[in-house]
């Protein structure tokens, strides 16, 4: 199970809708599980298969639920319903996200406080969970990375700014830019 480089923001599969997997083979568990790997050694909560590269629709989760319960699983060909976005400026603190595609940088974004994530596993039995909470940001922020969207994309104006300003210092925004968890360099 090897860890795979995570596309930086610019990498033209981070900005395209992915396919749907139609084909549930020894490729696509190996995927998986290198996806869980990647997503364990990064450290990251969800990893999505376009953050890896891999144009499908497929994302792996690991989160730490507050009543110390582990919600650890993959979904694949996933839908999600979510409740109302609230009105107002998202809290610096309290709603503060961050993505492997944008390492190292956190920015405020409001999201639905609920969401109901439907898809199948790899053995193509439904998956159907309720979230609130952290859980449900961690289901929307994937399910986004699906559709060609990063949070980045999302933010209100003055952090989007501020986020487009620390992709253009750092050279990020051009394909072919990647990061390998363990390892302190970027590759391109």
């Amino acid at each position: 199970m090897p860890i795979r480089p995570i596309c930086i923001t610019g990498n033209p599969v981070l900005h395209t809708k992915a396919l749907e997997v139609t084909v549930f083979d020894e490729n696509l568990q190996q995927l998986v599980l290198d996806m869980f790997e990647t997503m364990d050694e990064a450290p990251g909560v969800g990893l999505a298969a376009p953050q890896v590269g891999v144009n499908l629709r497929v994302f792996v989760y690991d989160w730490d639920a507050e009543d110390s319960s582990p919600q650890r699983g993959v979904v694949i060909n996933p839908t999600l319903e979510l409740s109302e976005i609230p009105d107002g400026p998202a809290d610096l603190d309290a709603e503060s996200e961050g993505c492997l595609s944008i390492p190292g940088e956190r920015f405020p974004l409001r999201r639905a406080d609920r969401a109901i994530l439907r898809g199948v596993d790899l053995d193509r039995a439904p998956v159907h969970i309720e979230a609130t909470g952290w859980f449900a940001r961690i289901f929307q922020h994937e399910f986004d990375h699906l559709n060609g969207i990063l949070y980045a994309d999302r933010l209100e104006e003055i952090h989007k700014a501020e986020c487009q300003k620390i992709v253009v210092e750092r050279g990020w925004g051009k394909d072919g830019l990647s990061w390998l968890p363990g390892e302190e360099h970027l590759e391109g």
